[in-house]
């Protein structure tokens, strides 16, 4: 079978999903279908927005569908008249049995991370957050647990010392698509010899779980180490972004997000959450050091470096919770 005729259902929601969508249509692969999450209310006039994935399928001229449940009768029975060889899934909700199941080449899967490490909603954002040195891009075949099916390709990428979450993602986002690529044409091949997850942890090892982040897990604990807060926020930056409240004397409190900090200052003496500022720089105190914050959004206002932000605000006397 050749990749022309091969037909191939892309699964897909966000940016990340497009590169790998983008390869495949440019390079003469048959894919006969999108699926993708249906539009939504979003923004103040609440219009209705199209996902990523939906916006270059649409200009490509593909055949899109938008299931509200992936269980639902009408979906399996479009899907079905697709009659898919092949299916790939990235950045998508968990899909059911009825679905992965259907072609007779399988499903596979493009998850941002070196599997069985961070299988979950969010493996960019805590591979960051725990201040990992690497992580990778995985490809493998789905099957009933989410994230625990045999693995078809690996590859590591370096997470620098400076890189916060955006760096990240766009580095895996372009290495998916080129393991995409190749991943079909091994299995177009008959190349792929899947390895079990099991094979890859060694003895007393468990897989480590990297759950969907929420609010409060974004909310800086300025009790932990300089180093721990650091890696934080730039695993939350700049997407969903650290945050915490500036408390001022009279009571008063401002939610603040905070998008980029020097690396950590050694300081003999903290007050975990102390604010101490000059005219251009605002430092906040940790268990062991400070941090310099660089760029920071208060509530309701734009994003803006931190000299600008002290020209409009004063901090003297506030403290961070």
């Amino acid at each position: 079978m050749t990749k022309e005729e091969l037909r191939i259902v892309f699964f897909g929601t966000p940016e990340f999903a497009v590169e790998s969508l983008r390869r495949l249509v440019e390079g003469g692969y048959n894919v006969v279908g999108v699926v993708t999450m249906p539009d939504k209310p979003a923004g103040r006039g609440h219009h209705l927005y199209e996902s990523d994935v939906k916006r270059y399928a649409v200009s490509r001229g593909l055949r899109v569908l938008q299931p509200v449940k992936l269980k639902d009768e009408t979906f399996i029975a479009e899907l079905r008249s697709l009659r898919a060889d092949l299916q790939i899934v990235i950045a998508f909700r968990m899909l059911p049995e009825v679905v992965w199941s259907m072609p007779a080449m399988g499903t596979f899967n493009l998850h941002a991370s070196l599997l069985p490490k961070y299988r979950g909603a969010a493996p960019i954002n805590r591979a960051v957050m725990n201040g990992d040195s690497e992580t990778g891009i995985t490809t493998f075949f789905l099957k009933q647990e989410i994230d625990t099916g045999d693995i078809i390709q690996q590859r590591k990428v370096a997470i620098g010392r400076h890189d916060n979450v955006g760096d990240v993602h766009d580095r895996l986002m372009v290495m998916g698509a080129e393991m995409v690529i190749e991943t079909v044409d091994a299995i177009i091949a008959g190349k792929v010899k899947p390895i079990p997850q099991a094979e890859l942890l060694t003895a007393g090892d468990e897989p480590t779980p990297a759950p969907k982040i929420f609010k409060e897990d974004c909310r800086i604990n300025w009790n932990e180490s300089a180093e721990v807060v650091y890696n934080h926020i730039r695993g939350l930056s700049p997407y969903p972004a650290a945050w915490t409240q500036i408390v001022g004397p009279d009571g008063s409190r401002y939610d603040v997000k905070i998008f980029e900090t020097s690396e950590p200052i050694h300081r003999v003496e903290t007050v975990p959450g102390r604010i101490t500022t000059t005219t251009t720089r605002l430092m906040i105190d940790c268990a062991d050091g400070a941090l310099k914050v660089l760029s920071l959004q208060l509530a309701g206002k734009k994003r803006m470096a931190t000299d600008a932000f002290l020209r409009g605000f004063r901090v003297a006397d506030f403290k961070a919770e």
